[in-house]
């Protein structure tokens, strides 16, 4: 019978907590309908390809096939430019009739292939071709030379090049930037919000709110002491990263860790945020899938390009995908800070929203 009116009990006070019980029920089909909406997009890969001095057959044979885009370029310096301007996927170069040099971008191992696929079934397609009309040729003037002709003849020599990472690389990388700029803000979240939640919980900070210090200084002390913490949670996690991944950053560390440290006081002000508006422990870790997964669905892990333009707009509002963004041109393009200093931009925005949101949030615990 005790057991009884404790269940009793526990489900009253359940009952009692609307928000609890909206988080419960709710979350849940949210997170869903965002698998639902991500997962059912289009994954059609496509690739554009820069062409130099190759010809018409192979350019008119690579253009029919399906997802495959050709420019043709006059010059070797002008392709190589749109590689390095994400313009195209991968430059094809004929050195001479036999021998081709191929660069591949190689940030999306999935584009990788397919442009190996495309080039080789259209180089068979045409040596099929041109050795049928040799053939013909030979056998009308002379039948027995035909039988002596070398079977390497028409054999073709590519020689090919990455930009990014080397031919094993794998779909994996494309991920990792944008991974660990998750990690970055899911663990600094985490931290941020369930400490300063016990706080209030615990009273502490109600005596603190009863004390002459204003609401600003309490909100910028809580972030500087957790940004401590936060900056070294950073540099372990994007060290940890690179090494234990193997992970290939072509452009300037330094960057990487600016963008994350970014992110991370972002994600702390966010945390504080949750932990204003959660009313315990319980409600806190419910918030976590309704903050966290968004995140990370529209940081880019999925490309964003081939879903409908309200799902685009959604990942525009969300620091991780500028986050994700930065990072991805950093470590797989190799660019620098003047092109990053968009997204830093945006970051640094969304943290002084953040914060006056903290401010604000934090009147409503103020007794005096």
């Amino acid at each position: 019978m005790r057991t009884l009116a404790i269940t009793k009990k526990v489900i009253k006070e359940l009952l009692r907590d609307k928000r609890t019980l909206v988080l419960m029920f709710v979350a849940p089909i949210f997170i869903m309908w965002l698998m639902n909406t991500m997962f059912s997009a289009s994954s059609t890969t496509n690739v554009t390809l820069a062409t130099v001095d190759v010809s018409e057959s192979l350019v008119s044979t690579m253009e029919d096939m399906d997802h495959v885009k050709v420019k043709e370029y006059h010059s070797e310096k002008k392709a190589t430019e749109a590689l390095e301007n994400q313009k195209v996927d991968g430059v094809i170069v004929a050195v001479d009739a036999q021998n081709y040099s191929v660069t591949y971008a190689n940030t999306d191992a999935s584009k990788t292939t397919i442009t190996k696929q495309a080039f080789q079934a259209a180089l068979s397609s045409s040596a099929v071709e041109q050795l049928k009309i040799a053939i013909g040729t030979i056998v009308k003037a002379n039948p027995k030379l035909a039988q002596s002709m070398p079977e390497d003849r028409g054999k073709v020599t590519i020689i090919e090049h990455y930009n990014y990472g080397n031919e094993d690389t794998g779909f994996f990388s494309k991920m990792l930037p944008i991974l660990m700029g998750f990690i970055v803000f899911f663990f600094v979240f985490l931290i941020s919000g369930m400490a300063l939640l016990k706080e209030r919980t615990t009273g502490t900070l109600d005596r603190l709110l009863a004390t002459p210090v204003r609401r600003s200084e309490i909100v910028f002390g809580y972030m500087l002491s957790y940004g401590l913490l936060a900056t070294v949670q950073t540099l372990v996690i994007v060290f940890s990263t690179i090494w234990l991944m193997n992970l290939e950053v072509v452009g300037n560390i330094a960057n990487v860790v600016l963008v994350n440290f970014v992110m991370a006081l972002v994600a702390l002000a966010f945390g504080i945020l949750m932990s204003t508006l959660a009313k315990s422990e319980f409600q806190m870790m419910q918030f976590i899938p309704l903050i966290i997964m968004p995140q990370l669905f529209f940081s880019g892990i999925i490309p964003l390009d081939s879903m409908a333009d309200w799902v685009q707009y959604i990942g525009k509002v969300l620091p991780l995908s500028y986050a994700g963004d930065a990072l991805t041109r950093v470590i797989l393009y190799g660019q620098g800070i003047n092109h990053i200093a968009f997204d830093i931009l945006i970051l640094l925005v969304f943290l002084a929203i953040l914060t006056v949101a903290n401010i604000i949030g934090l009147k409503r615990y103020r007794k005096v």
